[in-house]
């Protein structure tokens, strides 16, 4: 060193060791530096290496769960059904979490308000009570009334039984009265037409064969030129004539029908269709019912039973002809006679 100090003082200043010093330092400090990348690169080394191993473990537990899954997916179609009963069951229990916790956050709310509440929900307790018990009592008396009813409705039903066989037992004598009835009736109407039969038999002798008096099925058909003028309902002294003889048939015939057969002599009027021009009538329809009449009100006089007679005026509307020549419009003015029933 003083070797130095004499060489430096001898040649002026010297730079070298100042530069050596420095190098040294530099190298130091790149030692340092490789020092510590060598620590760094061992420790990533290790590190790197750990985490090889622990992918090498993730790859084969990956292939595990691979296989797992590939399990898993061939059974997943047996576990749909359960998949969805589950997804159901989670949703229900999902809602019901909710509604339960819905419950609970009412529930906390109220409990934070329950201290200043609970007067309140004494009385309202009193009074539920108090409404509980008059419900009981309302309860009690509906059982009662229910019991009533039951009652009631057994006692119906016997009463319905009951009616039922009276009413099928009034059923069968109803049909054997119908069916007695029916005979009595037919027997009644078989006794009707003989003396219908005896009726129109002496009316036959007693009118005689006269062309302007015919039998038209069961009734005695007069044309009304017999007892009547061209539109008039007034009887003709020849009309009257005749007539005392149907009279005199019907007065004998009253006598011998027996008084349960209820029978008429039924009057009926009939024109022809031609319109008619009067100031006493103002259609043949009011002719033909004058007519009939004046007919029954002349037997009446003569001893007939009014409750045995019936007047009907027809009009044009039942013509015997449908022809329109004077013959057709003849045929169709005319008076029938008509025994039957009332």
């Amino acid at each position: 060193m003083a070797l130095a100090r004499a060489r430096r003082n001898e040649s002026g200043f010297n730079y070298w060791p100042g530069f050596v010093d420095a190098l040294s330092t530099l190298v130091l400090a790149i030692v340092f530096l490789l020092s510590v990348f060598l620590v760094v690169q061992f420790f990533l080394s290790q590190e790197v290496s750990g985490k090889d191993k622990a992918l090498d473990q993730l790859n084969t537990k990956i292939a595990q769960l691979t296989d797992l899954l590939s399990l898993e997916k061939l059974g997943k179609l047996s576990l749909g059904d359960e998949v969805g009963q589950l997804r159901a069951g989670l949703a229900s229990a999902e809602a019901e979490r909710d509604r339960i916790k819905g419950l609970y956050d009412g529930l906390a709310s109220a409990g934070n308000n329950a201290a200043g509440r609970n007067t309140q929900l004494n009385k309202a307790l009193d009074s539920e009570k108090q409404i509980s018990a008059r419900a009981l009592a309302q309860v009690e008396v509906l059982t009662q009334q229910i019991s009533a009813l039951r009652r009631q409705l057994a006692a119906l039903e016997d009463a319905l039984d009951a009616s039922e066989k009276k009413d099928k037992e009034s059923q069968g004598r109803i049909a054997d009265l119908g069916q007695r009835l029916n005979v009595a009736l037919a027997k009644r109407v078989q006794e009707l037409s003989r003396y219908r039969s005896e009726f129109f038999g002496r009316l036959r002798s007693i009118l005689g064969n006269r062309p302007d008096i015919r039998v038209v099925g069961d009734r005695f058909v007069f044309q009304s030129e017999v007892f009547f003028d061209t539109g008039q309902a007034t009887l003709l002294p020849e009309g009257q004539t005749e007539l005392d003889k149907v009279a005199g048939a019907l007065t004998d015939l009253d006598k011998q029908i027996p008084n349960e057969i209820a029978w008429v002599l039924r009057v009926d009027g009939h024109t022809d269709v031609r319109p008619i021009k009067s100031p006493v009538f103002k259609s043949n329809w009011d002719l033909s019912s004058a007519r009939a009449i004046s007919v029954v009100q002349y037997l009446v006089s003569r001893g007939v039973p009014p409750q045995r007679l019936v007047a009907a005026g027809f009009g044009e509307f039942q013509p015997l002809d449908a022809g329109t020549t004077e013959d057709a419009y003849k045929r169709n003015r005319r008076i029938e006679l008509k025994l039957t029933e009332r």
